[in-house]
């Protein structure tokens, strides 16, 4: 299989995570770096697309160029029935592209929390070993999908820090979006995030963030989030074929 992947920033790439399992089942990683090269055409040699999460906020066209060419390619994809996966930055683009709204969460929401699955995410083919909750989430974003959805998405997971933490389209569960950064959880990765967002991190006034307690808990939780990982990527590969 092989998946076109869309990364918005030099060093928010894959994750370790991702790599780890994309190697394990046998996907093959296209990475296109948006912001300084030309999108490939996802409907021509892929299996599916994954949006990762970045920088940019949704309603930045201007800041972000690569933003519109970036929203009219994952329409197309949509349209054409693509797998589409989305995470963090990549679930709200995904999620606009199907007719929600994006906006400020009410709070920002990052490290280690836990998420529950509603009764649509226990059904949902991804979620299907997930019995045991909470599933830990790892977090780092301040704008979210805005409830009401539309109707023909369905939430899939919840938090205290964020009602839409995963949604999906009614009858094309391969169309998915993750709010979670799940896929760079590894403690290396945590890192070089906690070192690359000081000045956003910084500038943050509704909470305080304290580096040292989320990478503790990004090695205290990191063999669970990258079995999770892996076992949501081989549901998704098995979902898709």
């Amino acid at each position: 299989m092989k998946f076109l992947v869309l990364q918005h920033g030099a060093w928010e790439g894959p994750g370790q995570f991702l790599l780890d399992s994309a190697r394990r089942l046998k996907i093959e990683l296209a990475v296109c770096k948006v912001w300084q090269e030309p999108i490939p055409d996802p409907l021509k040699g892929f299996d599916a697309l994954l949006i990762l999460g970045g920088g940019a906020n949704v309603d930045q066209e201007e800041q972000y160029p690569f933003l519109r060419e970036e929203k009219a390619m994952i329409r197309r994809a949509v349209a054409a029935d693509l797998p589409c996966l989305g995470i963090c930055l990549g679930h709200q683009l995904l999620a606009e592209a199907l007719g929600a709204r994006i906006g400020r969460n009410f709070r920002t929401s990052i490290g280690f929390i836990p998420g529950h699955l509603t009764h649509a995410g226990r059904e949902h083919p991804v979620f299907a070993d997930d019995c045991k909750q909470p599933i830990p989430l790892y977090k780092w974003h301040g704008y979210t999908v805005l409830e009401p959805l539309p109707r023909n998405l369905t939430l899939l997971l919840t938090s205290d820090h964020c009602q839409v933490e995963a949604i999906s389209v009614i009858d094309r569960p391969h169309l998915l979006g993750l709010q979670s950064d799940n896929h760079a959880a590894d403690p290396r990765d945590v890192a070089l995030w906690l070192e690359q967002d000081r000045e956003w991190l910084s500038a943050i006034r509704d909470q305080q963030i304290k580096p040292a307690e989320i990478l503790a808990a990004a090695r205290e939780q990191a063999k669970k989030i990258g079995r999770d990982f892996q076992r949501l990527l081989s549901n998704y590969l098995l979902l898709i074929k």
